[in-house]
């Protein structure tokens, strides 16, 4: 296979910063050349979130017709585009020794086929746009094809932990993210691969709404909280309906009854700091809770490699560790559930957090990105086991003077 040099972009849900990392790839190996991060301000923040809230089930055309989208997709472009200009010369990069930009674009609506009869995703993020302000190939809405073939379309991350695996070794790779997902590797293989729900999502919504703050940093304010059971029962009960789903199956902040949570969080009298603990629990609670859903035919083993941003909270990170040895506080009509969990994983959990780790979410696109590029299969277990032979991702060649964008939508929207 030829070597490729890829730039990985990921903006997650929470919208904190445009992470770039780019990978050079060369037959099974992989290595890291540069990173960079910028962090979004308050500014754009509120303006995405603003504009994921108007487009909530809401068709392309209509999305198309606000007329906050078309500055706020502009916007939210150019500083990607900005943001691989300042990386390359950081690091005195020139540019025509990259291949390709692996792009994930926003997630601002996502309703799988877990979820309804009538699936559909929405990314914004021109492709063609980001080619031509940074003068680089972009592949780029890699989940309109699964949407499309009737796949959940997220996560796509569990091929990339089997990559790294080959680093790593096999076990449970967890990601931390807003929403957190895991990925089973065995044998260097996915076999695998399902949202959990929320992890950050409710901690840092609630720091910024309440408490002015982004996150949690170190967990500095749930340290000083306790954890609040009547809390932790109800914040299951809000997402019950997708927390007990069937695994393998796709979340998104909508499915755990985000508002609602929040409407009741704002009448609670509890002190901040233990609404913040008991969110933070919540968090490490709800990824322990999703691996007792493995069917038991499917060997779990006892090794998890943690990777995203919420493990980085050593409060999240202990809790998880203590729930799988079945310590801590836990709902009673869940108790059997860990019980056996802890048998599963033969009492002995080992629990790290991955090398690769901070840059794994944006590094997964240049991943997905370079095999686009040669035509191959991404294979996610779902897919593979389908034996439908889905080459994800579309490719945007540079262009001059091109005025107008007609791609700020992804293919698999409403």
């Amino acid at each position: 296979m030829t070597k490729y040099r890829i730039i990985g972009n990921m903006t997650g849900n929470s919208m904190d910063a445009i992470d770039l990392v780019l990978t050079e790839f060369e037959n099974d190996k992989m290595r890291d050349i540069c990173s960079f991060s910028c962090p979004y301000d308050h500014d754009m923040q509120h303006k995405m979130a603003d504009l994921r809230n108007q487009c909530q089930h809401k068709v392309k055309d209509e999305i198309l017709a606000l007329p906050q989208f078309a500055p706020i997709h502009d916007e939210y472009v150019t500083q990607i585009a900005e943001s691989i200009k300042i990386m390359l010369q950081k690091n005195h990069i020139q540019l025509h020794t990259i291949d390709a930009i692996g792009f994930h674009g926003k997630t601002l609506d996502h309703n799988p086929p877990s979820k309804s009869d009538h699936p559909y995703t929405l990314q914004i993020g021109s492709g063609q746009m980001l080619a031509d302000l940074t003068g680089i190939k972009v592949v780029y809405d890699f989940r309109s094809d699964y949407i499309l073939n009737g796949f959940e379309g997220a996560p796509l991350v569990s091929p990339h932990n089997a990559h790294i695996a080959a680093q790593e070794g096999d076990g449970c790779y967890y990601n931390g993210g807003n929403t957190s997902n895991f990925a089973l590797i065995q044998n260097k293989q996915a076999i695998l691969g399902s949202d959990a729900g929320p992890c950050n999502e409710y901690i840092d919504a609630y720091m910024r709404q309440y408490m002015n703050m982004t996150f949690d940093q170190d967990g500095k304010i749930g340290q000083g909280g306790t954890i609040n059971n009547k809390l932790l029962q109800k914040l299951f009960e809000f997402g019950r309906e997708f927390y007990e789903k069937k695994l393998p199956k796709s979340g998104d902040p909508a499915f755990y009854q985000k508002e609602k949570i929040f409407t009741y969080l704002q009448k609670l009298p509890l002190p901040q700091a233990d609404i913040v603990r008991t969110l933070e629990y919540f968090a490490a609670y709800i990824a322990a809770y999703t691996l007792t859903l493995i069917p038991e035919n499917i060997e779990l083993g006892s090794h998890f490699i943690l990777f995203g941003g919420g493990w980085k909270n050593p409060l999240i990170r202990q809790d998880f560790t203590n729930l799988l040895h079945h310590q801590g506080d836990v709902l009673p009509e869940h108790r059997e559930k860990f019980s056996r969990l802890a048998s599963r994983t033969k009492k002995s959990p080992k629990v790290h957090v991955s090398a690769f780790g901070d840059y794994m979410e944006a590094r997964l696109m240049a991943d997905m990105a370079y095999y686009r590029l040669q035509n191959q299969i991404w294979p996610l277990p779902e897919v593979i086991k389908s034996k439908t032979p889905i080459i994800s991702g579309i490719i945007a060649e540079p262009m001059l003077n091109r005025k107008c964008y007609t791609d700020k939508i992804n293919r698999a929207a409403q």
